[in-house]
C-alpha cells in the first residue's frame, strides 16, 4: 500500500483528502502544517506528498525547497488555491512534479497521483515499458520492434514524459517548463519541432502514438 503524506492546514480539507485517498486504497498520513510535514518525512517512509502552499510555520514552497535541497526525489503534487501562472511556475521550478488548483476534481486528483506513482516506480527502475517499447533512462535509449536507438536528451525526456502518463494532455508551456530551463531562449515552437522528430523516428511503432490535442498540446496514447 502506498503511503501519501497530506500536508494541508485546513482541517476539513485534510479530512476529505484522507477519506478520498483511503477509499482509493492508499494510506494517508496527515500533517496540519509544513513543519509537521517535514518532521514526518524524517520519521516515516512516504511514497508521495500532496502539498498545500499557504500553511503556518512553514509554507509549502519553503518545504518543497528544503526537500529538494537534500536531494530527495519524492514525488510532490502541489494542491493549492494559488492559481496564478507565476505561482505555478515557481512551484515547478522548486521541484514540484505536478500542480493543481483548488477545488480539485477528485477523480482527476487520483489519476494524477496514480501517474506520479507509476512514473516514480519507472524512474527508480530506470526503465519504462509501453507494450514492447522499452525506454532505458540512463542510456537515453529506446528499444522497439527489434531495433534500438539512442535519442538526444531533450527528445528522450519529452518522450519519457509523455509515455509516463499515457492519455494525459500536456500543454506546450508545461512541456517547456518541465524539460527546458525556464529561462531558455527557446519558444514553444521548439516543442513542435521535437514532437515532429519523435513522430518521424517512431512512425512504424505499434505500441504508442503521439497525438495533437487541438488548441491544447500533446498526449501519448497506447495502441
Amino acid at each position: 500500500m502506498f503511503r501519501i503524506l497530506v500536508a494541508e492546514d485546513d482541517k476539513g480539507t485534510r479530512r476529505l483528502m484522507q477519506d478520498t485517498l483511503a477509499d482509493a486504497g492508499y494510506e494517508p498520513l496527515p500533517a496540519a502544517d509544513g513543519q509537521q510535514a517535514l518532521e514526518l518525512l524524517g520519521q516515516k517512509h512516504v511514497d508521495l506528498m500532496v502539498l498545500d502552499v499557504m500553511m503556518p510555520k512553514l509554507d509549502g514552497f519553503s518545504l518543497l525547497s528544503q526537500l529538494r535541497s537534500t536531494g530527495s526525489d519524492l514525488p510532490v503534487l502541489v494542491l493549492t488555491a494559488k492559481e496564478a501562472q507565476a505561482d505555478k511556475r515557481r512551484g515547478l521550478r522548486l521541484g514540484a512534479d505536478d500542480y493543481m488548483t483548488k477545488p480539485a476534481d477528485e477523480e482527476e486528483l487520483l489519476l494524477r497521483i496514480g501517474a506520479l506513482l507509476r512514473r516514480a516506480q519507472a524512474i527508480s527502475s530506470r526503465q519504462l515499458a509501453v507494450g514492447g517499447t522499452v525506454l532505458v533512462y540512463d542510456d537515453l535509449a529506446v528499444r522497439w520492434n527489434g531495433r534500438a536507438a539512442v535519442l538526444p536528451r531533450k527528445e528522450f525526456q519529452l518522450l519519457y514524459k509523455l509515455l509516463s502518463s499515457p492519455g494525459k494532455t500536456f500543454t506546450r508551456r508545461q512541456l517547456m517548463d518541465e524539460i527546458w530551463d525556464l529561462d531558455t531562449d527557446s519558444d514553444e515552437h521548439t516543442v513542435n519541432v521535437h514532437i515532429n522528430r519523435l513522430r518521424d523516428r517512431f512512425r512504424d511503432n505499434r505500441d504508442f502514438a503521439i497525438v495533437t490535442v487541438r488548441g491544447l498540446g500533446y498526449k501519448a496514447v497506447r495502441l
